[in-house]
């Protein structure tokens, strides 16, 4: 399915960053700044921190408190990992019953993960910078 890009980004209100670093020099980190002050709200999932821009950080996934509804997954991860993050997505879908569109950034995606995304009714994003998207469409 072919993703207009603008209209994912104008839909969305809330977005969880798997993979969100607290290291100010990552990738992961700028782009959560960068989208925190454009007005999202920001859900970062990342096990190896407590927080991420003054915001609580959650392990995983079914970590996230029911009370937020997430419209983007956006994945910071190896592609080699992909995959498993995205089957980990589909199993808190099952949960609560949410669809956001999975956004993989550039290098993240793998066949695998964009395979099980699609079996099971996700939108996808393949190998997209989500702030650059959100640049162009602003």
């Amino acid at each position: 399915m072919a993703a207009n890009y603008a209209d994912i980004i104008k839909e969305a209100e809330n977005i969880a960053i798997i993979g969100c670093s607290a290291n100010r020099y990552r990738t992961s980190y700028h782009i959560a700044s960068y989208l925190r002050d454009n007005g999202y709200r920001i859900i970062p999932v990342n096990p190896n921190y407590d927080e991420v821009l003054g915001l609580p950080c959650y392990d995983t996934m079914n970590d996230i408190p029911e009370k937020y509804s997430v419209d983007i997954v956006d994945i910071f991860r190896d592609s080699q990992y992909t995959a498993e993050m995205v089957q980990q997505i589909i199993d808190w879908s099952k949960n609560n019953g949410q669809k956001p569109v999975i956004w993989t950034q550039l290098d993240v995606s793998s066949k695998e993960a964009e395979e099980l995304a699609k079996e099971a009714g996700f939108r996808y994003v393949k190998n997209e910078c989500l702030m650059v998207q959100h640049e162009k469409s602003t």
